[in-house]
């Protein structure tokens, strides 16, 4: 789940993007000041748009992504709960970039420059396609789970990589846009002593 704000390019309307639908399947149901959007074949809610925003949280430090915390859920549901929509939402806030520790590697089967990993982050075991030249067995590395984004504004989904499933991102320093790094390809690999699978990662 991920929450947009940006007043100036949309209006006063917080965006509560929940997954993917075909432009052309998607049917709104208002009530308020919150529109359900639906997927017309699968009735599964896609997202939310919180109309007149401002009324119910303070908008003004937002511009662009909202970075979801346990208040801002909370405004959001009773926001909901105000205009008579029963559902609520209980965000995923677990880290979404967190260290993680390959414990396999093999040849994808279907494509000579991807590997397919085994990456424990902790709180479990990641299959994770990747197509870094010196990703290997042993190594501690960042991974960006499903449901982070990029500083390029990639979010990252479950994937399926020439018939071979992927979830999440095995990342460069440059991906991460840390400071000084390096041109050449390849992910980043950390100090084992000092990182362990599972904690979070920050710059």
């Amino acid at each position: 789940m991920k929450v947009f704000y940006n007043k100036e390019g949309i209006g006063d309307t917080l965006l509560i993007y929940i997954k993917d639908m075909e432009l052309k399947n998607r049917i709104f149901e208002k009530k308020g000041d919150v529109a359900r959007i639906l997927d017309s074949e699968t009735k599964e809610v896609a997202g939310y748009n919180l109309f007149n925003a401002s009324k119910y949280i303070e908008v003004n430090q937002f511009n662009g992504q909202v970075e979801l915390t346990e208040e801002v859920a909370e405004k959001i549901n009773d926001a909901f709960k105000e205009n008579g929509v029963e559902e609520s939402f209980s965000p995923d806030l677990s880290p979404k970039f967190v260290v993680g520790h390959v414990l396999e590697k093999e040849k994808h089967p279907n494509a000579d420059k991807l590997s397919v990993c085994k990456v424990d982050v902790g709180t479990e075991v990641l299959q994770i396609v990747c197509g870094a030249p010196n990703v290997d067995k042993g190594q501690h590395v960042v991974v960006a789970k499903v449901g982070a984004v990029m500083p390029s504004g990639l979010l990252i989904k479950d994937a399926e990589l020439r018939g071979i499933a992927s979830s999440g991102m095995i990342c460069s320093a440059k991906e991460l846009d840390l400071p000084d790094a390096p041109a050449e390809k390849g992910i980043l690999v950390l100090d084992a002593d000092e990182y362990k699978a599972g904690q979070p990662f920050g710059k």
